[in-house]
């Protein structure tokens, strides 16, 4: 009876199911996790007050978030060097997120239940974001304006925020006139500095091409000055407001307002309050740029870089995967080489990414890199333009690495036409190059883009190759910018990938960066999928289009 059961082949269909279901499960099992972990950090958790027995015996007050908690057997505590009662089973702890570090030097503290003598949530704690040192607890005392107490008591938060609303506005003006302005400036008045070297060494500097750089270089500077006199204007009028604050320790502390992102009152929030919070959170995480060490504000440079060079990477790989694979199908004589090239290709898929990145440095950035600043840009030596990682080094070599997927899913494309289809169109007239351009590869298509979406799937979540050829931990300003030639190819940039390593693995405060790397993450998640859905919708809409066989 087993054995005819086994002869039915039930049992592998089973098996084969099961499998499948535990692959399923754990897939959504852990992109459950990191949405849960990710999407969870950004709602304002309520600032709880402890009064706490320490080990000296003595009860002080500690006020913060409980951000995790660990209960360890009281053989083990006891093996540790804890002190516990016989009628104890466990050592139960506290991971209390305390914030204030410029004042007690850490973030975190672990707190033990049973010495937890009181807790409550005080409506009056008040949470300060800042751009430094990460969040303070405490209590507002008052606000001051130049030194001088203007409010205090119940509506010394109102002020405070009043006075937040100004001094972000005032601060957003001084980003906008660093970033934009002076940048621009300074880009302009290194440009010119570049032209007038250039022409030293060619030996085509005039006193007419002098005078007309003197008097570029001029005007350059004198907006300069400008924007520094505003400058200087407005960080005086940023530095006038600053909060006074006790801390849970009774002491008191002067905040300025230009060092604070945001002040709220988690314990006294409402519901509406809490989701209008976390709507502002999320769209800082996705809109600002990071602070704190990559661990608070915003990830949007590195959104940015993914998105560019994997879409610039499409753009290089395609073209050259496709004509690759057609060479090899439709004109190559099939024989020992062709097979040989073929094996290389497959094999050149399981090469480890990390080797790929060396490849880039050494050949792209060094050899190639270094020959066009030689030849193209002489007068920017020593340091180098194009024969430094960047932009442009990062996407090729991302497209070497993704090539062999799309030459073989071309060439399963190509492999699955029949014949009498090109056999038709040559009866009818057309010659072989208009046979492969009209009919052969619009039928193939939905093909390249099955190699050009596992492409992105591969090269979007790369990170130890981009290491090498282009990556920063922290990139000064976007390679798409309003300065010409506005795309600048060999910039630095930063790659959600290499965020979550930089983050999660070298940053200095780890448990203050753990949930920003859940958050992003499930970004990463967010924008790999956005990326293959769109080139599937491209692929459906083509196969639609051509009745191309499935492939």
């Amino acid at each position: 009876m087993i054995k005819e059961w086994f002869k039915t082949g039930a049992p592998w269909i089973w098996l084969n199911a099961a499998a499948v279901s535990i692959c399923l499960i754990m897939i959504i099992s852990v992109l459950g996790l990191i949405a849960v972990r990710g999407i969870g950090h950004f709602w304002p958790s309520e600032v709880i007050q402890f009064s706490y027995q320490n080990d000296e015996g003595r009860l002080e007050t500690i006020i913060g978030e409980q951000v995790d908690s660990s209960v360890t057997p009281a053989a083990m505590a006891k093996a540790t060097g804890h002190v516990m009662a016989d009628n104890e089973d466990a050592l139960v702890q506290y991971l209390i997120k305390t914030g204030n570090r410029d004042v007690t030097g850490t973030d975190f503290r672990w707190i033990q239940a049973r010495k937890i003598k009181q807790q409550e949530t005080p409506t009056a704690i008040l949470v300060i974001e800042r751009r430094e040192w990460g969040n303070f607890y405490g209590q507002l005392v008052s606000v001051k304006e130049n030194g001088k107490v203007v409010a205090s008591g119940e509506n010394a938060v109102a002020v405070a925020l009043q006075k937040l609303e100004s001094t972000l506005a005032v601060f957003k003006e001084i980003t906008y006139i660093e970033k934009k302005e002076i940048g621009a400036v300074n880009y302009q008045l290194e440009r010119l500095r570049l032209k007038q070297k250039s022409l030293q060494l060619t030996n085509s500097l005039d006193a007419g091409a002098q005078k007309s750089l003197t008097i570029e270089t001029a005007t350059y500077e004198e907006r300069y000055k400008s924007y520094q006199a505003k400058l200087q204007a407005l960080y005086q009028k940023i530095r006038q407001d600053s909060l006074a604050l006790k801390t849970d320790g009774g002491n008191e502390v002067d905040i300025s307002l230009s060092k604070v992102v945001r002040i709220y009152q988690p314990n006294n929030m409402g519901l509406f309050a809490k989701i209008a919070h976390y709507g502002s959170k999320l769209v800082e995480f996705l809109a600002d740029d990071p602070r704190e060490a990559n661990t608070e504000g915003g990830i949007f440079p590195a959104i940015f870089g993914t998105v560019m060079m994997v879409m610039m990477m499409s753009v290089i790989v395609t073209p050259f995967g496709v004509i690759a694979a057609v060479y090899l199908r439709e004109y190559a004589k099939q024989g020992f080489i062709t097979r040989v090239i073929r094996i290389a290709v497959n094999n050149l898929a399981g090469v480890p990414s990390i080797v790929y990145g060396v490849f880039g440095l050494g050949f792209f950035v060094y050899i190639l890199g270094g020959n066009i600043d030689q030849l193209f840009f002489p007068e920017a030596a020593p340091a180098p333009v194009f024969g430094t990682p960047g932009l442009l080094w990062a996407s090729i070599t991302l497209a070497l690495l993704t090539l062999p997927v799309v030459i073989v899913s071309t060439e399963e494309g190509l492999a699955r036409i029949p014949k009498s289809i090109r056999e038709g169109s040559l009866a009818l007239g057309a010659t072989k190059i208009e046979t492969l351009w009209l009919t052969v590869l619009p039928m193939a298509s939905p093909a390249m883009m099955t190699g050009l979406i596992l492409a992105v799937a591969r090269a979007a979540g790369e990170v130890a190759p981009l290491m090498l050829v282009g990556v920063v931990k922290m990139a000064p300003t976007l390679p798409l910018d309003g300065n010409f030639p506005f795309l600048h190819l060999d910039r630095k940039f930063m790659h959600l990938g290499f965020h979550i390593y930089d983050v999660g693995f070298q940053s200095p405060n780890v448990e203050a960066a753990r949930p920003l790397v859940y958050a992003t993450s499930l970004l990463l998640v967010v924008v790999i999928l956005g990326l293959n859905l769109s080139a599937i919708l491209i692929r459906n809409h083509l196969r639609e289009k051509y009745r191309a066989l499935e492939g």
